[in-house]
């Protein structure tokens, strides 16, 4: 195979602020793999909470670029399996190799990634829109700017969540769910579960911070009035027994996992353990988007918008239309890059 790495900055549409702080660009790599004239992207983005940038993921890819190019070719999980040791302290850099190898492998067998892993295409869930945290008539101006979305996911962590939610919810009849990104004390978790169920919200999202006691988020699961969702409790498969009996369901991001690969197995077991399962992505192009799109058939919930939070895509993919989730016409997960201008490697 034929490594390659691309560079782009990507610019959004609206500054986008969560309780850790706010971003007006994002910075993306895509991986991409050749066999026979064949060509599969992936990408993980750079994310400053968990210490990753485009630099250190590319060291850390070009530090096994013998390894990926010797690999010979076969199933994405082979590859996954031979390189997770190296990548063992950078998974957003594996997961884009993991993404690419699927695009790769099912173009090349004349199938859709999910196929090749054995789903169909049936009871797929719509993915939500989301929207930052800012003033409340800000909020209101990007739910209006996309007033033909069935759900809208709120990002929470301010003083005043409630009031947002009740101004939102005077705009829109829409299904509302809230992350709290970690933002929230037990007690406020639970007053505001009562609050925001009488609002409409169908869950909360990552309510305490990820080191949290145990006794701690087995209080708000027991006492909230809404399903409680872990994110940043379940970051790797060893996570997912964990998150039960103290979430009641896990959203599962690729890139903290690291790919396809695991999050197949992570979301096989919480269906197993009685776990919604839901997939969600970060800032990100159409490239990484089109690659989460695939486990949708094992999906409760889906919150791939990345590429709808950004002003200039540079793939073309899976299309998410108001939410509704449209493959692409390719086979593999459908990827292919715009003629951009990027650095590439």
């Amino acid at each position: 195979m034929k490594l390659r790495l691309h560079r782009y900055d990507l610019p959004l549409e609206f500054e986008f602020t969560i309780s850790r702080g706010s971003i007006n660009t994002q910075s993306s790599l895509i991986v991409e793999l050749e066999h026979n004239g064949h060509r599969g992207f992936g990408e993980a983005t750079a994310n400053e909470y968990y210490g990753h940038t485009v630099n250190s993921m590319s060291e850390s890819i070009l530090a096994c670029r013998r390894e990926i190019e010797s690999f010979e070719f076969g199933k994405p999980e082979q590859l996954w399996q031979a390189l997770q040791p190296s990548f063992a302290e950078d998974s957003f850099a594996l997961s884009a190799i993991d993404l690419a190898a699927y695009d790769l492998f099912g173009k090349h067998s004349g199938q859709r990634t999910f196929e090749t892993m054995g789903l169909e295409w049936k009871h797929i869930p719509e993915s939500s829109y989301t929207i930052g945290i800012d003033e409340p008539e800000k909020m209101i101006a990007k739910l209006e700017s996309r007033p033909n979305w069935s759900i809208y996911k709120i990002k929470l962590g301010s003083r005043h969540d409630v009031a947002i939610i009740r101004a939102l919810r005077e705009k829109t009849a829409a299904t509302l769910r809230v992350d709290a990104n970690c933002g929230w004390t037990v007690d406020e978790a639970i007053s505001n579960s009562h609050e925001l169920k009488d609002l409409g919200v169908e869950f909360i999202e990552q309510p305490l911070p990820a080191d949290s006691s145990r006794e701690q988020h087995q209080r708000v699961y027991q006492e909230a009035a809404l399903p409680i969702i872990a994110d940043e409790n379940c970051l790797v498969e060893a996570d997912v027994a964990k998150c039960a009996g103290i979430f009641h369901g896990i959203n599962v991001k690729l890139c903290k996992c690291g790919g396809l690969t695991p999050g197949l197995r992570m979301l096989r077991q919480a269906r197993e353990l009685g776990l919604k399962t839901m997939v969600g992505c970060m800032v990100e192009s159409s490239v990484g988007i089109s690659g989460a799109a695939q486990l949708l058939p094992l999906l409760d919930y889906a919150d791939l918008d990345g590429a709808e939070l950004i002003s200039d895509d540079i793939a073309t993919g899976v299309v998410v239309d108001n939410g509704r989730i449209r493959l692409a016409q390719r086979f593999g997960s459908g990827v292919e890059l715009k003629n951009k201008h990027n650095e590439r490697t």
